[in-house]
């Protein structure tokens, strides 16, 4: 039996368009959820507060490991596994992070300051996405 027939594998175009499409998604997720928690109304300074976190977060810190991940993207060959989009790195990482938001929301209540990182992170990964979906629309 080959299994390699049932690897899921994409040219690198699908792969480029893939990356900042999930980046986009969570954040927007993540931020519609930090929305809620914050409640709207005298939420001005929190949500100010998350924007500034989430910008120094995607130029400092999410840029260049989007970056990597476009120059990996780059260097796969046609046809190479959807999953390969990231590193085992990356994979990891995303499990970390999906771990310590299940413990916050579990041990903690949620509400403005839980509301304030969620918006953050989210909004990083939006801001981020930006250089996927350059890189994407350059080569589409």
């Amino acid at each position: 039996m080959n299994i390699s027939k049932f690897k899921p594998g994409v040219n690198r175009s699908v792969h480029l368009f893939i990356a900042p499409l999930l980046w986009s998604l969570i954040g927007i997720i993540l931020m519609m959820r930090g929305w809620d928690w914050i409640k709207p109304e005298g939420s001005f300074w929190f949500l100010l507060l998350a924007f500034l976190v989430g910008t120094a977060k995607s130029l400092f810190l999410l840029d260049d490991s989007f970056r990597k991940s476009i120059n990996r993207i780059l260097n796969l060959k046609d046809g190479a596994c959807l999953g390969a989009i990231y590193s085992w790195k990356l994979w990891g990482l995303v499990a970390i992070m999906m771990t310590m938001g299940f413990l916050l929301r579990t041990f903690t209540e949620p509400g403005r300051i839980l509301g304030t990182l969620y918006v953050a992170v989210g909004w990083a990964l939006c801001f981020s996405s930006r250089i996927g979906w350059s890189e994407w629309f350059q080569r589409n």
